[in-house]
């Protein structure tokens, strides 16, 4: 089949560009090398933007904070420790922190430093090096080099999910994709004619087809019946990542925009702490008890806040932040990471919370909780020039 036919196929089946397999980024999965995988599930989640620790989980016992954040801290988040206090937006979670099934991390970073920038700083988390390894020269993500590490992987092992590209999936191990705008339903004569344009070619039949299962399986079949409710593209992303996680897939990441908050800071991040929460407690409702139990989703961003609000009741882009922590395999219900303090002293270039740990350090201690993965990989391969430190024993 030419490129021709091949294209006026795609015409006749009614299917629009961005909604075929070749186009969509459907990747079959391979088998890899190393130790197998068990059966805890670890979500990792990307707040792109850069949240703001400081006024998430809030270091309300420190003298220093209320001065920082004359109109952003109103005294109105609820009290973790008697140090700190969580923000409004995700109070929901308070019977999860209760439970032990809650965590954070504070004052953690990757190693990016200075200079601040959305990009520079998505890439360095995500790549999973130091930074005295070029960008250019990275060639995978962290968890697709955690993916290497293990084998007897399938292609239900691992997804990214969503419309953005997970850089940190990316890699050799293969992992497959899905994003909620995914349409491939298709009558059952355009099936029978797909099947004749793609019979000499098996690997586009076999792309094809893959395509429409994915995109058949939806939110668990649920936008596909006729009358279901509607639901945001967030809640049909959750529910087809439950949905997957329940069955055999075992790693599921994605991300969520819009934590970037220079100007009127309390509305928005309100808003995004409320969205968040709501994907937790629908991942926990979804996955039911039973696989809850054996899961752990890490939140992360890609660099902090300053600590002093600036003159439009927002904050601009700083260094130490804080790192999101749930599930049933966690032990939480506990601030983890050194507290460095706010004096003017103490601070990062006298305007950053101080970094006291790597957050990839964090997200390899859970791997080797979760999986048993070899603390000299986990330091070589999959965060190269990582030192984990002494266990911080974060996994039950």
């Amino acid at each position: 089949m030419d490129r021709r036919m091949f294209l006026r196929g795609l015409t006749v089946l009614g299917c629009s560009a961005a909604a075929h397999p070749m186009m969509t980024r459907v990747t079959l999965a391979g088998a890899n090398g190393g130790q197998p995988l068990g059966d805890h599930r670890m979500i990792v989640v990307i707040l792109r933007g850069a949240m703001d620790g400081l006024d998430v989980v809030r270091p309300y016992g420190a003298a220093e904070y209320a001065g920082l954040r004359p109109t952003l801290y109103t005294g109105d988040g609820v009290d973790l420790d008697g140090f700190f206090q969580l923000h409004p937006g995700l109070s929901g979670l308070m019977p999860m922190w209760n439970a032990g099934g809650l965590g954070f991390v504070h004052a953690t970073s990757t190693p990016y430093r200075n200079k601040r920038s959305h990009f520079e700083g998505q890439d360095v988390l995500e790549a999973g090096t130091g930074m005295d390894v070029p960008l250019s020269q990275v060639r995978d993500g962290w968890l697709n080099r955690f993916l290497q590490v293990h084998k007897g992987l399938s292609s239900e092992t691992a997804y990214a999910i969503g419309r953005e590209a997970v850089p940190m999936l990316e890699g050799s191990a293969e992992v497959r994709n899905w994003s909620p705008e995914t349409k491939l339903i298709l009558t059952e004569q355009s099936r029978l004619l797909l099947e004749q344009i793609y019979h000499d070619d098996p690997l586009f039949q076999k792309a094809a087809f893959e395509a429409m299962e994915l995109a058949e399986r939806g939110a668990g079949g649920a936008m596909m019946q006729a009358g279901a409710p509607k639901t945001s593209e967030l809640e049909r992303l959750v529910d087809y990542a439950a949905g997957r996680l329940r069955e055999e897939t075992r790693i599921a990441a994605f991300s969520i925009s819009g934590w970037d908050t220079h100007h009127g800071q309390a509305g928005p991040l309100t808003r995004n702490l409320q969205s968040l929460q709501a994907v937790i407690l629908r991942l926990q409702s979804a996955l039911g008890a039973e696989v809850w139990g054996k899961t752990v989703l890490m939140a992360m961003t890609e660099f902090g806040r300053t600590a002093r609000e600036n003159g439009d009741a927002g904050t601009d882009h700083g260094t130490g932040g804080a790192m999101l922590m749930a599930g049933g395999a966690l032990r939480g219900g506990k601030v983890y990471g050194g507290w460095p303090g706010l004096a003017e002293a103490d601070l990062f270039e006298r305007r950053d919370l101080m970094s006291t740990s790597d957050v990839r350090g964090w997200a390899a201690h859970v791997m080797q909780g979760l999986y048993g993965t070899d603390r000299n990989l986990l330091e070589t391969v999959v965060f190269p020039g990582l030192q984990m430190g002494a266990d911080p024993k974060i996994i039950l």
